[in-house]
């Protein structure tokens, strides 16, 4: 019964396929799904009227594209028209055709809505490959732990899998049996299924290689042909369009999550996570840096470190490189002139503010603020101005400057004075070959990263720094080539095939592990970086050069520029660290060794804790001054102020007083003469007495040494901290007004009060005259030559000067004889008596000879009479103390010597309870001062203190210092790996 109805339903399916309004073409089986090749009837009519077979560039869609695919077997079916007429047949087909209908229009579209809700859902979400550090290291180590090829193995062949599928060979030998009764709604399905899997060709992203235009359902539907350019160009504007659409979405996931990450940063330095926070990585790895700029190599100790170099021709665009880098405008901007004079490190570090501070200073500069940054621009050129030295353009002294903020990629910078061809007016004729030293020194650092930096809008020939670039690293192994100025470039170009050889490194004589392209401004200075960035995004979106395919889409923005040069860095510190490391500790070993053989019984102070125990020793000296005896004071200040005053007393107060008739006369000149003094010079003198006393105390002190325990490597620098203190100290000015009226009433005070006094003064003069006689015989034996008897003994004689002056002076001495009441001048008519008298002897002399001569031979005859009179004057004081009046005792010089005696122990006490009392703890003070002077002035220390222990001492703990630090950074480096 079956058989029979089968075999009738395909006498009616083959009339049905033969008649006149059957199908008169060919349906493009190749191009159909699986699904829609197996309800294709086996039997179908071929004609000249076929549809033409779609030709797609692209795969298939299919589940099921890699098993096997068996072959459906087709039969020709024959045209022709059978005239049947079972009625009850055409109702069965009729009520099967609903059902096709249903089945088929209901898998067709869940099929097509499926297909576009799988798009819409996989276009919302995110590309999660920057973010696979979220993922355990050991997940993608899988295939290390896992042997997956085994697993393979284990697993079916595709021919085993294949058996398990359905025969589709049946499916549509049964199927073909139903055709005749479907021709009606053959053409509506087949189109329907064509336009879904049209659809689903078009709605592939990165897939669309056509258009078709639907004309209805028409068997005559035109399809229109696409040229291979035309394709190529659609292509590639479908492909930009999908990765600025994931670059958008990217950069909004990135925005995120930097606001996520300065949240999670602001509760950390609020103390909402109760743990203690440990510095970044960054920030550990900068401080090492820094100490080896500080550090003194004297024993060849290489800095091998990583660090991001940046080179460049002067106004390449370096600065602006660096600030679009750290997000700031952070450097001063100059039109055309150097502004770069000093190296420059910027550690860039993520934190929850955008601030930046110097290494040497605790003030933060918001880089959100406008006036905040202008002042750090300010502060970076006046520590470069600082920094250079006089008759210098540029500076070799490194200017350290760490910058926060979120989303920075953590990294060290070292921008370098731009390289020049030419040294202009106003710079020092050696700046070229300065700039090339410092570039080339921080450039041969075999673990340093290269930025080179090139000018884009200029000629390449021009290039200076290529060169330079190339001979320090020929190989281009850790060189990252940038080209600024890129839309600039792309206008003045005349071929934009020269951008293009620049990039793929065809140009430049050198290497390098990869090639940017940035813009990094219009010109204007005032420009934002917001602004940059978005004009740099909107010019690369519509450049020809990334349109045409000469820039590849992650060679552009200086974002991909810093993602790639901190790789780079991190990548080079990884691998370098520890051999650096392990270089550090055999320097200690060898230095600690040099140490023990050298200075075995000492202890290793460096420079720092030299200078403290040398500034303890200097304030301890300082406040021995206060130890000093009153006694020893005043002794010492009086016994100096006499020697510094005793010639104006004698000269210019005594022995014109002495030449009065009577004492009357010689009390009235000594009173005067004394009001004058004490009121313009004394006071002044007497200070200036004692704070040379002071100074000589002080240096006593400063200088002595203490035996044993002296070491002479503070020598220097007590004799710097002493030379510089007696500079600054200044000596009260109110003490000498109060030491004026103090000295005017001592010299007022006439009356001596014992016969101890009176004996005292009269030691004190004759000290004094035999003294200046002393000097006067000195004086007069050098004008006359010497004696007879020591011509004999000595066998020298006189010269023709000595034997005149010789002659003059027997000459006088017999005028003074012939007058002992002679006043102290000569008058006019006895010089020419004595030239005379010389003359008729054969003795020429010259009238001034003879009144030099006659001044000293006087003051001798007057201080051996001032000496003679003082014996008298032993047993005066009877007379003086009843004030008799004897001419033949006249002792008023006495009473002056006792004024001048009294005045003197007066003055003395009065300067050593200033100096006690005031001075000595001014001078403490500014002892203090100059030692805190000292201590901040690094290169004051270095002068002071020198010597091959400080000097192996400072190296020692340098390297101690640095190996700790990097090994705890090489700790941590763990950790976070």
């Amino acid at each position: 019964m079956w058989r029979t109805r089968a075999a009738a339903a395909c006498v009616i399916c083959r009339s049905l396929t033969n008649s006149s309004y059957g199908i008169k073409r060919k349906s493009p089986l190749q191009n159909l799904h699986l699904v829609s090749r197996s309800i294709h009837h086996p039997y179908y009519p071929s004609s000249k009227f076929q549809r033409p077979a779609l030709r797609i560039s692209i795969q298939q869609f299919s589940s099921l594209n890699r098993l096997p695919l068996h072959k459906t077997k087709l039969l020709n079916v024959k045209h022709g028209y059978q005239s049947h007429r079972n009625f009850w047949l055409a109702r069965l087909a009729s009520r099967l055709l609903k059902v096709r209908y249903l089945i088929l229009g209901s898998a067709v579209g869940g099929g097509y809505t499926a297909k576009k809700t799988y798009d819409q859902w996989k276009d919302m979400i995110p590309d999660l490959e920057e973010y696979k550090w979220i993922v355990p290291d050991f997940i993608w180590e899988l295939d290390e732990l896992v042997d997956f090829e085994k697993l393979l193995k284990a697993l079916p062949d595709a021919d085993d899998l294949a058996k398990l599928l359905p025969d589709f060979e049946k499916i549509g030998e049964s199927l073909a049996s139903l055709k005749g009764f479907l021709s009606p709604g053959y053409n509506l399905v087949s189109e329907v299924i064509g336009a879904s899997e049209l659809l689903l060709l078009l709605g592939s992203p990165g897939e669309t290689a056509f258009r078709a235009t639907d004309q209805g359902y028409d068997n005559d539907k035109q399809f229109k042909k696409v040229s291979d350019k035309e394709k190529i160009d659609q292509l590639q504007e479908e492909l930009l369009r999908t990765q600025l659409k994931y670059q958008r979405m990217l950069e909004r996931l990135e925005k995120e999550n930097k606001e996520l990450r300065k949240l999670v940063l602001q509760r950390d330095d609020k103390g909402i996570h109760q743990r203690k926070l440990k510095k970044s990585l960054i920030d550990m790895y900068s401080e090492v840096l820094d100490i080896l700029s500080d550090y003194d190599a004297s024993y060849n100790t290489q800095d091998h470190l990583p660090r991001v170099v940046v080179v460049g021709d002067q106004s390449a665009g370096k600065t602006s490189v660096l600030e679009m880098i750290a997000q700031a405008r952070i450097f001063p901007r100059g039109s055309g002139e150097m502004m770069t004079r000093s190296p420059v490190k910027v550690t860039l570090s993520e934190g929850p503010h955008h601030v930046a501070l110097f290494k040497d200073s605790s003030r933060e500069f918001d880089l959100t603020k406008e006036e905040d940054l202008a002042a750090l621009r300010n502060e970076i050129e006046i520590r470069m101005r600082n920094s250079v030295k006089e008759g210098c353009t540029v500076s070799t002294e490194t200017i350290s400057l760490s910058v926060k903020g979120p989303g920075l990629q953590r990294m060290v910078l070292v921008d370098l004075p731009g390289v020049i061809s030419t040294v202009t007016s106003g710079m020092a004729p050696d700046t070229k070959e300065t700039i090339f030293s410092i570039s080339k020194a921080y450039m041969q650092n075999p673990n340093a990263i290269i930025l080179c930096i090139q000018d884009g809008s200029v000629d390449a020939e021009r290039s200076i720094v290529t060169d330079l670039v190339s001979q320090m690293d020929p190989q281009g192994k850790r060189t990252i080539f940038v080209l600024t100025k890129v839309d600039l470039a792309e206008k003045n170009v005349a071929s934009p095939n020269r951008i293009q050889q620049i990039i793929e490194g065809k140009l430049f004589p050198m290497k390098a592990l990869g090639y940017f392209a940035v813009v990094t401004g219009k010109g204007n200075s005032s420009e934002s970086i917001e602004s940059i960035k978005e004009y740099e995004e909107e010019f690369f979106q519509n450049s020809k050069l990334l349109k045409t395919s000469m820039l590849k889409a992650h060679q552009v923005t200086t974002k991909n520029l810093s993602l790639a040069v901190s790789d780079c860095f991190w990548k080079m510190v990884r691998e370098s660290v520890e051999q650096q490391a392990d270089a550090f500790k055999a320097t200690r070993f060898n230095l600690e060794t040099e140490w023990k053989n050298n200075y075995p019984r000492l202890r290793e102070l460096d420079r720092n804790e030299l200078f403290e125990k040398a500034k303890n020793e200097i304030l301890d000296e300082v406040i021995s001054l206060t130890q000093v005896t009153p006694k020893h004071w005043e002794e010492m200040l009086e016994k100096t102020l006499w020697e510094r005053v005793s010639t104006h007393v004698i000269e210019n107060i005594y022995l014109p007083a002495a030449q009065t008739a009577n004492s009357g006369t010689f009390n009235t000149t000594v009173d005067i003469k004394l009001k004058q003094w004490t009121d313009k010079q004394l006071p002044n003198k007497a200070v200036e007495v004692a704070w040379e006393t002071l100074q000589e105390e002080f240096s006593r002190f400063m200088t002595e040494k203490k035996g044993k325990e002296h070491d002479d490597i503070f020598d220097k620098l007590k004799q710097a901290v002493k030379e510089e203190t007696i500079k600054r100290h200044r000596w009260n000015e109110r003490a000498e007004d109060s030491l004026r009226v103090i000295q005017h009433n001592a010299l007022e005070d006439r009356s001596i009060s014992d016969k101890q006094q009176w004996d005292a003064a009269i030691h004190f003069m004759e000290e004094t005259l035999q003294s200046r006689l002393k000097d006067t015989e000195s004086v007069i034996e050098d004008m006359v030559g010497p004696n007879w008897k020591k011509r004999w003994l000595y066998w020298v004689g006189r010269t023709k000067e000595q034997n005149i002056r010789n002659e003059t002076k027997n000459e006088l001495e017999k005028l003074i004889k012939c007058n002992e009441d002679h006043p102290a001048y000569l008058a006019n008519d006895e010089v020419t008596t004595v030239r005379k008298n010389l003359e008729a002897r054969g003795v020429a002399v010259d009238p001034c000879l003879i009144k030099d001569t006659w001044h000293q031979i006087y003051r001798r005859y007057f201080l051996k009479s001032a000496l003679s009179h003082c014996n008298l004057c032993r047993r005066g004081f009877y007379y003086y103390q009843r004030h008799f009046v004897d001419s033949e005792l006249e002792c008023n010089d006495i009473v002056l010597f006792w004024r001048i005696q009294r005045m003197l122990a007066i003055t003395a006490n009065t300067l050593r309870q200033q100096l006690t009392n005031t001075e000595v703890r001014r001078l403490e003070k500014n002892v203090k001062e100059v030692l805190e002077d000292f201590a901040e002035d690094n290169e004051k220390k270095v002068m002071l203190l020198t010597g091959k222990r400080v000097q192996l001492a400072e190296d020692l703990k340098k390297v101690r210092e640095i190996q700790e630090k990097l090994e705890a950074f090489i700790e941590a480096l763990h950790q976070e790996k």
